[in-house]
């Protein structure tokens, strides 16, 4: 994986992390409410794992923030 797309999915981790502490969820939480076990969440989440994540997951994880898909990719750096 490129520098740019490892980048990218770090940001996308991070945006996922924020949002579920704005929601005041936990990774525990969130997983179970996506059918996602909670170390896949982390995974995500953590800056430095490099994990992927499908678009099926991508769509729940934002329906269970509910916040618009098209936020998780609004990269503030």
């Amino acid at each position: 994986m490129d520098e740019k797309r490892t980048r990218q999915f770090r940001e996308l981790g991070l945006t996922i992390s924020y949002y579920r502490k704005l929601k005041g969820l936990t990774q525990t939480q969130l997983a179970e409410s996506v059918g996602l076990s909670r170390t896949h969440i982390s995974n995500i989440e953590a800056p430095r794992v490099k994990t992927s994540i499908s678009l099926d997951s991508l769509f729940d994880i934002a329906d269970a923030l509910e916040v618009p898909i098209r936020d998780l990719f609004d990269f503030k750096g």
